[in-house]
């Protein structure tokens, strides 16, 4: 298909995904170009997956690599599972940009390249020795060059703004490109022009300007010969957003809160990559949504352990730091025996480790991270939408079987974004409580007493009685109790019996949690491909792409790490292969091979980002050939 503009014929060229990726320092505003472009494509009704990457200092020095913020956005006409391996487009606004992220550009891709920063002072801050520009390096790429910055101020000359925030609107300008080349619309990002700057009408006319100015710059020069489409993907009906982990993970809560008929109280010390969530919950009292920003981690927690106390759904948001500070209060939540949900968003560590950039390594720190016999249940999101369920999810587990429950994010999932099929709320698990209303234990003189320990048959969960409730005064606390009476125990056989009881009640959850589901449409594969967390997209990428190319190869994910379903050591033994994809350096497969004693392989990369699937294809074809 062809259309002509004066004298430019435009051809428009159908595909059926793409990924394009923005690159410059944090001050060019790249993860809000990244977002405008993925928003206007979701309403578009392309299905997409996102990557922010964002620099961990606050403001490195402009034009250094350690200050590269990049975005990249993987959208098609079909589901689409992850950010793309490489990018068919790369925007670079500086000479750090590019240098940083070429090898994110597949050969032969467009090289979008703001020629205007590229003066020999940036080029040697970067250790470029002679202007890729020119020196033939980048031959193996179709080089747009443009002059982003001087055209940005150029349109906006006759604005009453200064030079330097005339600059700042080129990324509007590049984003006007982008828009352009794959024709998307730009009323929406008008609109949300409008919103952001309404109050400052230059600065909003300038800024709707350059992004216009980009768009016809597309239509008009000769650098861009094709324009390229890609048609909406197919989608069940429905309402649809486009939403972030962290986003979907507040509304899950909220909408739990709701389903329960239990008023959230979260207590949260900013960290990030979670900080996101209680800036969320902060602005949504009209939920009965309490949130407290404490001075520590552990202030938060204890904060959010009282609130369960007190009768309300407590929370807790942390990355694997925060984790390590809150330990000791979440051993006191295990032997209180009371609901609380502990979001741990993932990050790389140890310590402070990659801040901002993903890592999967907190699981055995969820899973054994407390002294004494702790169990906690383990629930972990596969995806940014999926992070809504997932929180739903935890909050019925602890509410339930009143524990401590690790809902297990990360920072890919928080920060990426996909469509979200927005549900009808009545159609949620019910989740109401029933909180001890009066005794629960006839005495052997015929006397009703409340005991605070006295079991649920079924869930072995203790009740839930709120404070100042007149016949149910009770003990808890961190020493010892004995069973039933709730009275101070130092027993050695009530001490067993009672981390018995406190395990087998973690044990039990597996009752009522989805069997494992294994995706194995031959029926022939004699390898199995498990994981957990975000790394459900490129694996199940990989198997069908393996699949395509006809290799047997079964697929399985987990959502819940403790306890597994029921029947894993059953699907797993059915393999004469488990390859164990993570972000980490073997934990679910040292945890399968302990507890099913079936020889896990790890396939185990710890550098700050999601698998790609090309190298999953080769790491599983690698095992499949050898059967």
């Amino acid at each position: 298909m062809q259309r002509t503009r004066g004298h430019v014929t435009k051809e428009i060229v159908e595909l059926d995904q793409v990924s394009i990726r923005f690159a410059g320092d944090s001050g060019d505003g790249m993860q809000l170009t990244g977002d405008q472009f993925t928003s206007t494509t979701a309403a578009f009704g392309n299905d997409l997956t996102t990557l922010p990457d964002f620099p961990a200092e606050i403001r490195a020095p402009a034009g250094t690599m350690p200050g590269v913020s990049a975005f990249q956005l993987h959208f098609g006409d079909h589901d689409i599972m992850t950010p793309g391996d490489q990018a068919h487009v790369l925007v670079a606004m500086n000479p750090a940009a590019l240098k940083s992220n070429l090898k994110e550009l597949r050969p032969g891709g467009d090289l979008i390249v703001n020629t205007d920063e590229f003066s020999e002072r940036a080029m040697t801050k970067v250790g470029y020795a002679s202007n890729p520009l020119e020196d033939g390096s980048l031959d193996g790429y179709n080089v747009h060059p443009i002059a982003l910055t001087s055209m940005t101020v150029e349109a906006l000359k006759d604005f009453d703004i200064t030079k330097k925030d005339a600059e700042r609107s080129k990324n509007m300008f590049a984003l006007g490109v982008l828009l352009w080349m794959f024709t998307r619309p730009i009323e929406p990002t008008i609109a949300f022009l409008n919103a952001k700057f309404g109050k400052k009408p230059e600065i909003l006319a300038a800024n709707i300007a350059a992004l216009q100015a980009g768009w016809s710059f597309g239509e008009t020069t000769e650098s861009f010969p094709n324009q390229f489409a890609v048609k909406p993907a197919p989608m069940a009906a429905g309402t649809y957003r486009n939403i972030s982990g962290n986003l979907a993970l507040s509304y899950g809560l909220i909408a739990a809160s709701v389903r329960a008929d239990l008023p959230i109280f979260l207590g949260s010390y900013p960290i990030t990559p979670a900080s996101d969530i209680l800036h969320e919950l902060s602005k949504h009292k009209n939920f009965g949504v309490r949130t407290f920003q404490a001075e520590d981690e552990i202030a938060g927690i204890g904060a959010a352990l009282g609130a369960s106390y007190a009768g309300m759904l407590g929370v807790t948001t942390t990355s694997g730091p925060g984790v390590a500070l809150k330990s000791e209060a979440i051993g006191l939540a295990v032997a209180l025996e009371l609901p609380l949900v502990i979001v741990d968003v993932q990050r790389g560590g140890p310590s402070t480790g990659l801040p901002t950039k993903t890592e999967q390594a907190d699981l055995l720190q969820a899973m054994y991270g407390r002294n004494g016999e702790a169990p906690v249940p383990i629930v972990a999101p596969q995806s940014p939408a999926d992070c809504f369920d997932a929180a739903i999810e935890a909050v019925r587990i602890a509410t339930v079987y009143r524990t401590p429950v690790f809902l297990l994010s990360d920072g890919y999932l928080a920060n990426g974004s996909e469509p979200w099929h927005v549900p009808d709320v009545s159609a949620l698990p019910d989740l109401h409580v029933k909180f001890a209303d009066g005794p629960n234990h006839t005495m052997p003189d015929g006397t009703e007493v409340f005991w605070p320990f006295k079991r649920d048959p079924e869930t072995l969960a203790r009740p839930w009685a709120i404070p100042g409730v007149a016949g149910l005064e009770h003990r808890i606390g961190g020493i010892e109790k004995q069973d039933g009476t709730g009275n101070i125990s130092y027993d050695p056989a009530n001490h067993d019996f009672m981390v018995r009881i406190r395990q087998a009640k973690i044990d039990g959850i597996a009752k009522t949690i989805e069997p494992l589901k294994v995706e194995d449409p031959s029926g022939k594969a004699k390898v199995l491909v498990i994981g957990w967390g975000s790394t459900y997209g490129p694996v199940e990428s990989a198997c069908r792409r393996l699949r395509l190319e006809g290799f047997d190869v079964a697929h399985a994910h987990l959502r819940h790490l403790n306890p597994f379903p029921a029947n894993t050591g059953e699907e797993l033994k059915k393999y004469e292969k488990v390859i164990v994809p993570e972000m980490n350096l073997g934990q679910l497969s040292m945890m399968l091979r302990a507890k099913y004693l079936v020889d896990a392989i790890g396939y185990n990369q710890v550098r700050g980002l999601p698998f790609k699937t090309q190298e999953l294809m080769d790491a599983i074809k690698d095992v499949v050939e050898g059967v």
